[in-house]
């Protein structure tokens, strides 16, 4: 690839220090951006950014994202609880905000591909593009980019897709940036990485949240609970009840304040409708397609039915339990991802 230039997002992590170096040694002429998402705990990314992009010979420099960043996902993230709805930021994210903004800035440059630390692969199939798993499973992100547009996918050099994080660690040490291969992984949203309460309690004027009523789902009262925004769908510990069976937040009515509780069976859903709908070929939905509503969890056999304005119907073939407003479903063919939307609701 010598003289093939790709702009990389570099975090200042392993991954994406370690994508720096493996592009560079394939013969890209590599620039790194390091984006300010936040307005606190970046310097020491930043630093670890720029001392890697020197050492490995490469540009590098830093776009400040913090007011879009703001606009675009906390803002979500927040308005998302306060309607009882559960978001999924890094979609968001990825789809909307990171990767086009890497894009646009590699346009600004001159420059042709773009890359990240990402461990997912791409493929093209008759013109076109595909996003597809990652080798370790156990890292696979795919999940999180079934939103992205064919101008991005067919830019994207992924240097970790065919790599395990142990492999990426273990390449890091061999090269001598021991610093580098015993960074800790980053793990939940970036912004909020332990209990969202605790974030909400910081960003909203807590007046706006109220206590109300845990119901049955035949409207009988079972105690008071702290607030709709603090509970999701499927949660069923922190409910601060003393009840004689398991129970699960099967709904949450925002405006009547009131969380219906349910046993687990109750739960259960046969048919999901989505909106914000993103597919690369209507025709690769033609019989049964894998439906993915958690990260690791839920593949579920089901069909598709696309409808007008980006909207769907999902039809699970085995109906599946705690599926929440706001959360991603994604669509699978063995290991490729060929669309997702965002849960409106489900029945």
């Amino acid at each position: 690839m010598s003289g093939k230039r790709v702009l990389l997002g570099m975090s200042g992590g392993t991954d994406s220090s370690v994508s720096a170096l493996l592009l560079k040694e394939a013969g890209y002429e590599v620039t790194g951006v390091t984006f300010r998402f936040l307005s606190s705990n970046f310097d020491a990314a930043l630093a670890d950014a720029a001392e890697m992009a020197e050492r490995v010979g490469i540009s590098h420099f830093v776009y400040d994202a913090t007011d879009v960043f703001q606009e675009k996902i906390i803002s979500y993230f927040i308005d998302e609880y306060l309607q009882g709805k559960t978001p999924v930021p890094c979609v968001l994210c990825n789809n909307w905000l990171k990767w086009p903004l890497l894009a646009k800035l590699a346009d600004e440059r001159g420059i042709e591909y773009i890359a990240t630390g990402h461990y997912v692969q791409t493929e093209c199939d008759r013109d076109h593009h595909y996003i597809i798993s990652g080798t370790d499973p156990d890292k696979d992100q795919s999940f999180f980019l079934w939103g992205l547009q064919q101008d991005i996918i067919r830019r994207m050099v992924l240097p970790l897709g065919n790599m395990t994080k142990v492999a990426v660690r273990q390449l890091a040490e061999e090269r001598g940036f021991r610093k580098i291969s015993k960074k800790k992984d980053s793990l939940g949203v970036c912004f909020c990485p332990g209990d969202y309460r605790d974030f909400l309690k910081q960003k909203v004027d807590l007046k706006t949240i109220q206590p109300g009523s845990f119901v049955d789902s035949k409207g009988n009262f079972l105690g008071k609970h702290a607030g709709f925004p603090f509970y999701t769908v499927g949660q069923r510990r922190g409910l601060g009840l003393n009840l004689n069976q398991a129970v699960f937040v099967k709904d949450i009515q925002p405006e009547s304040n009131t969380i219906v509780l349910s046993p687990l069976d109750e739960l259960y859903k046969s048919e999901i409708r989505l909106k914000d709908v993103n597919y690369v070929r209507a025709e690769d939905f033609a019989g049964e397609v894998i439906c993915k509503v958690r990260y690791r969890k839920q593949s579920a056999r089901c069909t598709v039915e696309f409808l007008s304005d980006r909207k769907a119907i999902v039809r699970l073939i085995d109906r599946e339990h705690s599926l929440a407003e706001g959360q991603s479903a994604v669509f699978y063919q063995e290991n490729r991802v060929i669309g997702g939307g965002i849960i409106e609701s489900s029945m």
